[in-house]
């Protein structure tokens, strides 16, 4: 499996983070209960002969019974098969938490359900491990049949229990939601009295299927930027006092909707360059998925979110120097 050097930038700011309090606009229960995760459904596993091709199987069944709920999202099985294809990702029933946070920057999912079909004399259990991208928090749901037992019943139970359980502990499973003034400032303490480039933001973003109103995005880097201590130079006049270019792409579309409420999903690519020497400093991608009455406004979102996503992430590598230590 590859490293990932963003992980420990992750982790870092996430532990940072974890006592940081949610907003005071609602409650962690309330906030559980309106808001609709990303779900990343990953192949089932199989344990004894007799179960063998059970796996794909009770992962089909799953899928079309999770997607069929309304308050369930499923990331796009293409997509996620592509990730981690691309990534040489793990996607046996033992995901390791260091994939799971790839594959949740990278698809925008937030859990992950994944399990196995276990064989045990005459009798057949089916168990998921339901897993939050975000917290690396993991809860355990099954079901168990007779061999003879129809298998599309088990699974029609099994996705009962997987849904319920997402409702009831998302709290768990998904990190808290913090304000950006909050997370700003975890960062800076992370940041400490390290050295800041001057920098040149340019990212070309697009709404697919409709105009873009504006820089979601780039406004959202340029504004953690600014707020960490960089200098951000936009006068062309002074581009020889840039020092790294940050460029990039990002684009949002219709995902699908539920009721009133319209999902997009945003992807943000972003490459950070020396100047200079034209050495590459930084690569970085971020998938994330917004809900909103209005697609437009879902679409920023979504931009916003991976662009503060990757900037938590971005900012930390290019500080030079002596970083403070947590």
């Amino acid at each position: 499996m590859k490293t990932n050097a963003c992980i420990v930038s992750i982790a870092m700011l996430m532990a940072l983070l974890s006592h940081v309090p949610a907003s005071a606009d609602e409650t962690d229960d309330e906030k559980a209960a309106t808001e609709i995760h990303p779900v990343a459904l990953l192949p089932f596993q199989e344990r004894g002969d007799d179960v063998k091709g059970m796996g794909s199987k009770v992962t089909d069944l799953l899928f079309v019974n999770l997607v069929a709920n309304p308050n369930m999202y499923l990331v796009d099985r293409e997509d996620l098969q592509k990730v981690v294809s691309e990534q040489e990702l793990s996607v046996s029933g033992l995901v390791k938490p260091s994939a799971a946070v790839q594959i949740g920057q990278l698809t925008g999912a937030k859990i992950l359900v994944t399990g196995s079909v276990l064989q045990a004399g005459e009798r057949v259990y089916v168990v998921a491990k339901i897993l939050g991208t975000e917290t690396s928090r993991v809860i355990g749901e099954s079901v168990k049949g007779d061999f003879e037992d129809e298998l599309d019943e088990l699974v029609e139970a099994l996705s009962g229990k997987v849904a319920n359980a997402i409702a009831k502990r998302a709290n768990v499973l998904v990190a808290k939601s913090v304000k950006k003034d909050d997370q700003i400032e975890a960062l800076k303490e992370i940041l400490g009295d390290a050295k800041r480039p001057a920098l040149a933001i340019n990212v070309k973003e697009r709404h697919i299927g409709q105009a873009t109103i504006d820089p979601a995005a780039e406004t959202e880097l340029k504004l953690y930027a600014t707020k960490l201590g960089f200098e951000v130079i936009d006068n062309s006049g002074k581009q020889k006092d840039v020092q790294v270019i940050i460029s990039g792409q990002g684009f949002s579309q219709f995902a699908t909707r539920h009721g009133n409420l319209v999902s997009v999903k945003a992807r943000l690519e972003i490459k950070a360059v020396e100047r200079q020497s034209g050495r590459v400093l930084a690569v970085e991608r971020q998938t994330a998925i917004a809900i909103d009455t209005a697609e437009q406004i879902a679409g920023k979102a979504a931009l916003q979110e991976a662009a503060s996503k990757i900037a938590a992430r971005l900012y930390t590598k290019l500080s030079k120097g002596k970083k403070k230590k947590k």
